[in-house]
């Protein structure tokens, strides 16, 4: 036992796993007197938590005068290790594997040294800061080269600034590799929109389809320009009209569009709704 290994069960799980974890990661191993594996993994563990001092804290759970507490947490096999973060049980593991491998579960828990300027950057471009956040992002990065949402937020601030080149450098890094692809396949579907904006005055191309309902390359120009304004039902609606005139029209353009801008809007629940009902347009259209 030391200052950073501790035992805990049902009675004070709360306090010692969940509440602590808000504050630094918790590693619960689960074990059992009579458990070969346990015996091995148990110093293993204790030696790392001294050498962490303090960025980690172990609780050791024995599963047999536990078994509420191991049957509530899915414990099938032990030694079975579960590690705790912000009150959230996000990653686990079952054995003795070599302590190579446990070093780097525990590191993979450990907040990157880039979180805080990841996090300024965050609150900067919320203020309409587009500079700062770029730069503080940059400076996030020589922190943690490999941290991928600095990436990703450093994306988004290029995209903010219409600089398509510089965004489109990192999501194609990060296109087959990412860990986050619901977020890589929205940005690079704002990418798409943005690359095909044109630039054109939103005024005159209205101008244009007034003059001509069939003028589908305006339509399909405004519907880029609105979605990058976040005026989305006026985007898919011109969308969808094309779809309804010529379906056809550039390979489907219409369609495909449609199903770049369900991406972009995809992860956040503010717009579910919005989605949900032009799919269901889009698929009536259709048939």
């Amino acid at each position: 036992m030391n200052a950073f290994s501790i035992d805990a069960g049902a009675g004070d799980f709360q306090q010692k796993v969940l509440d602590a974890s808000l504050h630094v990661p918790i590693l619960v191993d689960f074990w059992a007197e009579w458990c070969a594996p346990c015996r091995t993994l148990k110093p293993v563990l204790e030696k790392l938590a001294i050498e962490y001092g303090g960025r980690f804290i172990l609780a050791k759970v024995n599963s047999d005068q536990q078994q509420e507490l191991a049957a509530r947490y899915g414990v099938r096999g032990i030694p079975n290790v579960k590690a705790f973060v912000n009150g959230e049980l996000v990653k686990e593991f079952t054995g003795a594997p070599p302590e190579a491998e446990i070093r780097a579960f525990i590191d993979s828990l450990m907040p990157s040294p880039a979180e805080p300027l990841r996090v300024a950057a965050r609150a900067a471009r919320a203020n309409g800061e587009s500079d700062v956040a770029g730069s503080l992002l940059v400076d996030a990065m020589q922190l943690d080269p490999a941290n991928e949402t600095v990436q990703l937020d450093l994306a988004e601030i290029h995209l903010d600034r219409r600089d398509v080149e510089a965004a489109r450098k990192i999501l194609d890094a990060h296109q087959s590799r990412s860990t986050d692809s619901a977020r890589v396949a929205a940005l690079l579907a704002r990418l798409k929109l943005l690359a095909s904006s044109g630039g054109a005055d939103p005024a005159a191309l209205i101008a244009r389809i007034e003059a001509d309902a069939a003028d589908f390359d305006a339509r399909l120009q405004l519907a880029n320009a609105m979605a990058l304004a976040h005026d989305y039902r006026a985007a898919l609606e011109q969308l969808l009209e094309i779809v309804r005139r010529d379906r056809t029209w550039r390979e489907e353009a219409g369609r495909r569009t449609l199903l770049d801008l369900f991406t972009l809007l995809g992860g956040d629940p503010r717009h579910e709704a919005l989605v949900r009902e032009f799919r269901v347009l889009l698929a009536r259209t259709l048939n």
